[in-house]
Parts: C-alpha cells; sequence; structure tokens
C-alpha cells in the first residue's frame, strides 16, 4: 500500500470533529447529573439514583472515548512524523494503530448510545407510573 504525509492528515478532522461531539456529550451529562443531584437532595427519590448511576457509566464511556480518540491523533502525528522521516513501515505501522483506535473510540460511543436509552426508559418508567396513579 501507498502511504504518503497527507495519508494520515485525512484524520485529523475526523478526530476533532469526534472529539468534540464526545466533549459535548460529555458536558451535557455533567449538567444533567447536577441537576439529578439537587433534585435528589430535595425529593430523596430512588429513581434518581438509577438514573445517576446510568449516567456515572455514560461518563466513564466517554472518557474512555475521548482517550481512544486522542490516542488515535497522538499516533496520526507519529505516522506523520516517520513518513516525514522516511520511516515508511514505522509511518504505515503508527497509522494502522491510529485507525485501529479511532475504531475502538467509535465502538465504546456506539456503546454509550445504547445505554442512554436505559436513561430514557427511567424517565419514560417514572411518567407511565404517575399517569397510573393520577388515572
Amino acid at each position: 500500500m501507498e502511504i504518503n504525509l497527507t495519508t494520515p492528515a485525512l484524520l485529523f478532522p475526523t478526530v476533532s470533529l469526534l472529539m468534540l461531539a464526545y466533549t459535548n456529550r460529555f458536558l451535557t451529562l455533567a449538567t444533567i447529573i447536577r441537576n439529578l443531584h439537587d433534585r435528589y437532595q430535595a425529593e430523596n427519590d430512588n429513581n434518581i439514583l438509577g438514573q445517576i448511576a446510568n449516567l456515572r457509566y455514560r461518563i466513564y464511556l466517554i472518557r474512555d472515548m475521548q482517550i481512544f480518540g486522542v490516542l488515535s491523533l497522538l499516533f496520526c502525528v507519529t505516522s506523520m512524523f516517520a513518513l516525514f522521516a522516511g520511516w515508511i513501515t514505522a509511518g504505515q505501522w503508527s497509522f494502522a494503530i491510529a485507525l485501529i483506535l479511532m475504531i475502538v473510540s467509535m465502538v465504546i460511543s456506539l456503546r454509550e448510545l445504547q445505554i442512554s436509552v436505559g436513561a430514557l426508559d427511567l424517565l419514560l418508567a417514572e411518567l407511565e407510573s404517575e399517569k397510573k396513579k393520577k388515572g
């Protein structure tokens, strides 16, 4: 396979956009957790504790997504440096590792999306139980 200095550079916009999306997810979850914490202090509702546990797991997944994304970017830069120095094999391997790390980051992202439904299910269950009480 032919690889040159610009090939690893193709991942830079992808990694940047993914990291921005991951950071936004993290900040949104942090806000939700703070709000739920305050709500739990006022209400002592066990449903809120379930939501917080779900969110804690999601926060850890987002941390892992970010770690693998940053490592992917690091290996991309390493690949570019190796190719610039004329170390073609090292550059190819570094780029391959960067791609694998990006795949891992996206797989973790898929898992986080799957479990995010759990928090919504808890909210929907709460709404349904309130509706049954009223009706």
